[in-house]
């Protein structure tokens, strides 16, 4: 494995990160079993930091026991996020994180986040509540070593918070896709500029820069294919790599062939190792990437339950790969996504634009919007009427 230095701690980390939130198992109930093996397997090849937090429903619990069972908490880094936005007092802050460590069943946290910050203004806020000074006492009482955050706002924003206390690392979505969005290249170099750990996370863009990658990228990648990089996740993951200013990266992966897969690329894809011919390559896939990319929703599932049972992130994957593969292929997910086949489908159609997806949505995507624009696609005219007939055929 390779690992790369934390500047402001020492701590050298794997460049591998196990993201934990895509845990196998039914939403909100990871599976214990495969989760303890995921775990042990990410170790076993020289992971040593693991990612959860307060908001994924079960998560936290699940990663404090597969620790405890299989006696690794003292060999890993173990990460978790504080949810800002159930801070109402200052009581919270105390309550929130002693039942944190309750479920991870540890005496600390190595790396803390406030997690998913989109604007100067919600750290400002958590500052009115004196967080400063109850960061001052976890750490003094060994119970925060590192205290950082993850970011999902504009990319002017992002210097703001950066300035806005004497952080130790943050975590920022990168990808080749995206160097542009949210804090991107920009960012992730004035964050290593100040000396902070710079933490990748959606490196895949929710796995669409690997399995499900327009038809004609795809083709790009699979002709400058060589060993080392012989998957569109390969190409992905190393790109993000080769910038030195990343000290790790974040893989959910949820199966371990992943892990070794994903392990072996990080054992080679150093910073700097990218030919130049290379970087020609993801040029060019950019291009056709952002030809047909349609909605920038990586998957992450934060705008979930929908009060009308939508299956937002599986509807808007249908409408990507209806740009990207055709529109029949789009068609077929969306019947899948949407339940059409059963007694009680969830239509797009079905939006009553309570906005509720909207707040959580950390790509600040217009969501009913969006969903009008899925139905247009999917349900005009015939369609629309086949659909509605065949939702009541039970």
């Amino acid at each position: 494995m390779q690992y790369r230095i934390n500047p402001r701690s020492g701590d050298r980390i794997s460049a591998l990160g196990l993201g934990c939130m895509r845990f196998p198992g039914p939403p909100g109930r990871p599976d214990p079993a495969r989760a303890r093996e995921l775990v042990a397997r990410a170790v076993e090849r020289g992971i040593n930091y693991l990612d959860t937090a307060y908001l994924y429903p079960g998560n936290e619990a699940c990663v404090g026991s597969a620790l405890v069972e299989l006696g690794l908490r003292d060999s890993v880094l173990l990460a978790t996020k504080l949810p800002h936005g159930s801070v109402r007092r200052a009581e919270d802050l105390d309550r929130i994180f002693d039942e944190q460590l309750r479920r991870l069943r540890t005496d600390h946290v190595d790396y803390y986040l406030v997690h998913n910050v989109t604007s100067p203004a919600q750290w400002e806020r958590l500052r009115e509540l004196g967080v400063e000074d109850w960061i001052a006492r976890q750490r003094a009482a060994g119970r925060i070593r590192q205290m950082g955050f993850s970011y999902h706002g504009s990319a002017g924003d992002f210097p703001v918070v950066l300035d806005a206390y004497d952080w130790d690392f943050c975590q920022i979505q990168y990808n080749y896709a995206g160097e542009t969005y949210q804090a991107g290249t920009a960012g992730l170099r004035a964050a290593a500029g100040r000396g902070l750990a710079v933490f990748v996370m959606e490196p895949l863009l929710g796995g669409r820069l690997a399995d499900r990658l327009p038809d004609r990228a795809r083709r790009i990648l699979d002709a400058a294919a060589t060993p080392d990089l012989a998957t569109p996740a390969a190409w992905g993951l190393s790109w993000v790599w080769d910038h030195p200013e990343v000290t790790m990266l974040l893989s959910g992966m949820s199966a371990p062939e992943q892990i070794d897969e994903n392990a072996a690329l990080a054992e080679r894809a150093l910073p700097g190792s990218f030919a130049p011919a290379q970087h020609e390559v993801i040029s060019r896939v950019v291009k056709e990437f952002e030809r047909t990319n349609r909605v920038p929703c990586t998957g992450c599932n934060y705008c979930m339950p929908c009060p009308q049972g939508i299956n937002i992130p599986g509807c808007f994957s249908a409408y990507n790969a209806s740009f990207a593969h055709g529109w029949f292929t789009g068609l077929s997910q969306y019947f899948t996504a949407s339940a059409i086949r059963t007694s009680e489908p969830k239509l797009v159609s079905n939006c009553v634009r309570c906005g509720a997806c909207v707040r959580h949505c950390p790509q600040h995507i217009d969501i009913p919007a969006r969903l009008e624009e899925v139905a247009r696609r999917f349900q005009p005219g015939p369609v629309g009427w086949a659909l509605r007939a065949w939702s009541h055929r039970g």
